[in-house]
C-alpha cells in the first residue's frame, strides 16, 4: 500500500529562478542524487522524493524560498537537467515537468523505455492514471499544472505533480511511490501537500470503495441523464448536512510570510548542525580546510547537505532550517552565499568521485558530520536565530551575497536587508 507521509500548505510564488541559481541547483540536486545512490542505491532516492517533508527541505538547501511552491517546479527541473547526463551511471531518468512539459510525460516515458528496457507503454499508462486519480478522483479544487514522473532502469518510479487554488493563493503538492502500490484508486498516495481547507471528495480513499461501486452501478442501471435526475432530485429533499469528521494525514503548515521566524525552526537542531560543524571539521576536513577559500561558512553549509544525505525522515520537520545552508533566492533569510555555494558544490564532487573510485573517506567524513550533529544538538547551545541570520546578512557581501534584486551590498547602520 502507498505510504502517506503528510503535507504541508505551500504558498503560491510567482516569479523565475534567476540563471545563476538554476546553474547551481543544477549541480548541487545532481550531487546530492549521486551521493545517495552511492550510499543507499536508487530506491533510497526514490523513496526521499516521495516524502514531502524531505522534498521541501531539499529544495530549501539548494537556495530556493523555502516555504513556496516554487521549490516543486524547481528542483523537478534541476533534477530533469542534472540527471540527464548521469543517465547511464544511475540508472534514473527525469520526465515531465510544468505545462507542456508535463503534457509530454507518457511520450518521454514511451521513448525511454524503448531506449533502456522499461515497459514504457505501461509507464505513460501508470502516468496518466495518476494525474487523473489527483485532478477527479481527488476533488479538492487544486488544478494540476506540474507533472514530474522520475523512473529508474527497474521501472520502480516516483511521481511528484502539483496543483494551484487561485481563490486562496495556495498549491498542492502530491507525492506518489511505485513501491508496495497495490492499486491507483485505493489508497494510492505516498503523501499530499497541502493545507486543509475543509472537507474534501476523495475517491481514491479505501473507505470510497463502495461509493466507486456504487456509481458504476448506477451509471450502468440508469444512464448519464438518469443520473443527473437523480441528483437534481436529492439536492431538492435533502436536509442541511451536519459537519462530518475527516480523517487527515499529518501535515506541515508552511506559512504565507517570507522571513524565517524562531518558530519555523527547531533551533535546538541547528545549533547541533553548527557544533557539529566546528566539532568536526578539524578532525575530518582537515585537509580540505587548507584549500584557500574552504572554511567554516561551507562545512556548517556541508553539515546541513550532509542531513539531506543521510536523515531519518523525523529530521526534515523544519524544512526552514535548511535554508541556512545557502539563504533563498528572495534574500530570506539572507542572500544566497554564492562562494559558499560553489565550495559545497566542490566539496561534494570530489567526495563522489572520490567515492565511485574506491576511495569513500570523505563521504565517510560527511556521514560522520551528520551523526555528530543529532549527538550534539543535546547540549548545543548557541545564538537565536535573528541572531544567527543578521550574522549572515551582515557577512553576505564578503561570501558573494546574491538574491533576486542583485548583489549584496556591505549593510550599514539602520540597513535590515542586502540587495534591496
Amino acid at each position: 500500500m502507498g505510504q502517506r507521509a503528510g503535507s504541508a500548505d505551500l504558498p503560491l510564488d510567482g516569479g523565475r529562478v534567476p540563471p545563476w541559481l538554476g546553474e547551481r541547483m543544477t549541480k548541487l540536486g545532481a550531487v546530492i542524487a549521486q551521493a545517495i545512490v552511492i550510499e543507499f542505491g536508487r530506491d533510497a532516492f526514490l523513496s526521499r522524493l516521495s516524502s514531502p517533508f524531505w522534498f521541501q527541505a531539499f529544495g530549501a538547501v539548494m537556495g530556493m524560498d523555502w516555504h513556496s511552491s516554487g521549490i516543486t517546479t524547481s528542483v523537478i527541473g534541476a533534477l530533469k537537467r542534472g540527471l540527464k547526463p548521469l543517465e547511464g551511471e544511475l540508472g534514473l531518468h527525469v520526465c515531465g515537468g510544468r505545462g507542456r512539459h508535463s503534457r509530454a510525460t507518457p511520450a518521454e516515458l514511451v521513448a525511454r523505455g524503448e531506449r533502456v528496457g522499461f515497459d514504457g507503454a505501461a509507464l505513460a499508462q501508470a502516468s496518466r492514471l495518476v494525474a487523473k486519480v489527483d485532478s477527479a478522483a481527488v476533488q479538492d479544487g487544486f488544478q494540476l499544472y506540474l507533472h514530474g514522473f522520475i523512473v529508474a532502469d527497474d521501472g520502480k518510479w516516483v511521481v511528484v505533480q502539483q496543483g494551484m487554488k487561485d481563490a486562496t493563493g495556495t498549491a498542492r503538492r502530491y507525492h506518489w511511490l511505485s513501491e508496495g502500490l497495490q492499486s491507483f484508486v485505493d489508497a494510492p498516495h505516498a503523501g499530499i501537500d497541502g493545507e486543509s481547507v475543509g472537507e474534501i471528495v476523495n475517491l481514491a480513499d479505501r473507505r470510497a470503495a463502495r461509493s466507486r461501486t456504487g456509481q458504476l452501478d448506477l451509471l450502468a442501471g440508469l444512464g448519464p441523464d438518469g443520473v443527473a435526475r437523480e441528483y437534481a432530485d436529492l439536492l431538492a429533499r435533502r436536509a442541511p448536512a451536519k459537519p462530518k469528521e475527516q480523517a487527515e494525514l499529518p501535515f506541515l503548515v508552511l506559512p504565507a510570510h517570507h522571513d524565517v521566524r524562531p518558530e519555523d525552526v527547531h533551533l535546538r537542531r541547528l545549533h547541533g548542525n553548527l557544533a557539529a560543524a566546528a566539532d568536526r571539521a578539524p578532525a575530518d576536513f582537515a585537509e580540505l580546510l587548507l584549500v584557500p577559500g574552504v572554511g567554516a561558512r561551507t562545512v556548517e553549509a556541508l553539515a546541513l547537505v550532509a542531513e539531506v544525505v543521510h536523515g531519518a525522515p523525523c529530521r526534515f520537520t523544519d524544512p526552514a532550517r535548511f535554508s541556512y545552508a545557502h539563504g533563498g533566492k528572495d534574500g530570506h533569510p539572507f542572500p544566497v552565499p554564492l562562494d559558499v555555494f560553489d565550495r559545497t558544490i566542490g566539496v561534494l564532487r570530489s567526495a563522489v568521485g572520490k567515492a565511485k573510485l574506491g576511495h569513500g573517506e570523505e563521504l565517510a567524513a560527511l556521514r560522520r558530520l551528520d551523526d555528530q550533529s543529532r549527538l550534539m544538538e543535546r547540549a548545543a547551545r548557541g545564538p537565536s536565530l535573528p541572531a544567527l541570520i543578521e550574522r549572515e546578512r551582515a557577512a553576505s557581501h564578503r561570501h558573494g551575497g546574491m538574491t533576486v534584486f542583485g548583489p549584496a551590498e556591505q549593510l550599514t547602520a539602520g540597513r535590515t536587508a542586502a540587495g534591496r
